[in-house]
C-alpha cells in the first residue's frame, strides 16, 4: 500500500524524505515535487527499478527517463563533458526548469532506455526534491502521469493516475508551474532546442548565441546524422557519481555483463577523464541540422 506525506508538516517532512529514501534503496517509485510538476523517480542505478517506472507510466524503452541531480557536481560525474556552452547554461539557468541532453559518461554500466549513449539531466529548484536527491543520488525522474495524459501538478493527481504502483509520495502542495522543463540538446556543436518549456528559447539563445529549432532544415553538404557510442558496460559506484569522484581501482571494462536498465553498477573499471567544467576554446566541427529522434523522449521530462 501506498504511503503519502504532507511535507509542509516538519515532522511528517523528515518521515517522508526518510521512507523515499528506503523506497528508492529497495527499488520502488517514488513521487515528489519539483519547481515544474511532479515527477515519479526510482533510483536510477537499478535496472528494474527503471523498467518498473517505464511500466507504471505505459512507456517503451524508446522513451527512457531523464535523471534530477541534487548538485553540479553529481551531474558532470554524469557526463563525458558539458560541451562549449554547458557550463554557462548550468551558470545561468540551474537549479532551474532546464534539462540538458549530453553525452553520457561511459564509465558509468546503466540502460535507461533507448538513450543512444545521452543522458537528459536536470537540477531542480525545489528545496524539497534537492534534499531528497542529495540523500538519494541521482534518479531517473519522469512526469508524474500516464503516457498521453497531462502531466501531474498536485500530489492528488498523480496519485489518481499511478496509485498503488508508487510506494511513496510527498505532498509539497502544487508545482511550480504549469509547463516542463525547457530540453536543450548539447551533444553536436550547436546547441538544439528539443522542446520550449519553462525557459523561453529566447534566453537560451542569450547566453549560446545560436540555438537550432525543428524551423532548421538541414542543408545538402552540412546534414549528417548525429552518431552516439552505446552505451558503455563499464561502471562507476553510485557514492562516486553522486560525489563527482572518479573510480578509485581501474581495470578492463567486462564485455559479459547483462544489458543494464538503470545508471550504474559497482564494479571497478577503467576511468575515464574527468569531464571539463570549462568551455572548449572552439567547436571545430560544422553544425548537424538534421532533425534526427532525440535522444530522451522530450514529452516526459519534468
Amino acid at each position: 500500500m501506498s504511503k503519502r506525506y504532507d511535507c509542509s508538516e516538519p515532522m511528517e517532512r523528515s518521515r517522508g524524505i526518510a521512507e523515499a529514501f528506503s523506497a528508492a534503496r529497495r527499488g520502488e517509485l517514488i513521487v515528489l515535487p519539483t519547481d515544474t510538476v511532479y515527477g515519479v523517480g526510482v533510483d536510477a542505478f537499478m535496472p528494474p527499478a527503471v523498467t518498473a517506472l517505464l511500466e507504471a507510466k505505459g512507456r517503451g524503452r524508446e522513451m527512457p527517463p531523464p535523471v534530477l541531480v541534487g548538485s553540479v557536481r553529481a551531474a558532470t560525474a554524469l557526463v563525458e563533458d558539458l560541451g562549449t556552452y554547458g557550463q554557462d547554461l548550468i551558470d545561468e539557468f540551474w537549479p532551474g526548469a532546464l534539462t540538458l541532453v549530453c553525452r553520457a559518461n561511459q564509465n558509468l554500466m546503466w540502460d535507461l532506455g533507448e538513450t543512444k549513449g545521452t543522458v537528459a539531466l536536470r537540477m531542480p529548484m525545489h528545496e524539497l526534491a534537492v534534499e531528497l536527491l542529495k540523500e538519494t543520488g541521482p534518479l531517473a525522474v519522469s512526469s508524474a502521469n500516464l503516457s498521453g495524459k497531462p502531466a501531474a501538478r498536485t500530489v492528488d493527481e498523480a496519485e489518481e493516475m499511478l496509485g498503488d504502483a508508487v510506494s511513496v509520495y510527498l505532498d509539497g502542495g502544487a508545482s511550480g508551474h504549469a509547463e516542463p522543463s525547457t530540453i536543450v540538446d548539447l551533444t553536436g556543436p550547436v546547441p538544439r532546442l528539443l522542446r520550449e518549456g519553462a525557459v523561453p528559447a529566447d534566453k537560451i539563445r542569450s547566453v549560446v548565441g545560436v540555438l537550432l529549432t525543428d524551423d532548421d532544415e538541414p542543408d545538402a553538404d552540412d546534414a549528417g546524422e548525429l552518431t552516439a557510442a552505446p552505451d558503455a558496460k563499464v561502471s562507476l559506484t553510485k557514492d562516486e557519481a553522486a560525489s563527482g569522484t572518479e573510480p578509485a581501482a581501474p581495470a578492463e571494462p567486462s564485455v559479459d555483463a547483462p544489458a543494464p536498465v538503470a545508471e550504474a553498477a559497482e564494479e571497478p573499471v577503467e576511468a575515464a577523464a574527468k569531464p571539463s567544467l570549462t568551455k572548449q576554446p572552439s567547436a571545430p566541427a560544422k553544425p548537424s541540422l538534421t532533425k534526427d529522434e532525440p535522444p530522451a523522449d522530450p514529452d516526459q521530462a519534468v
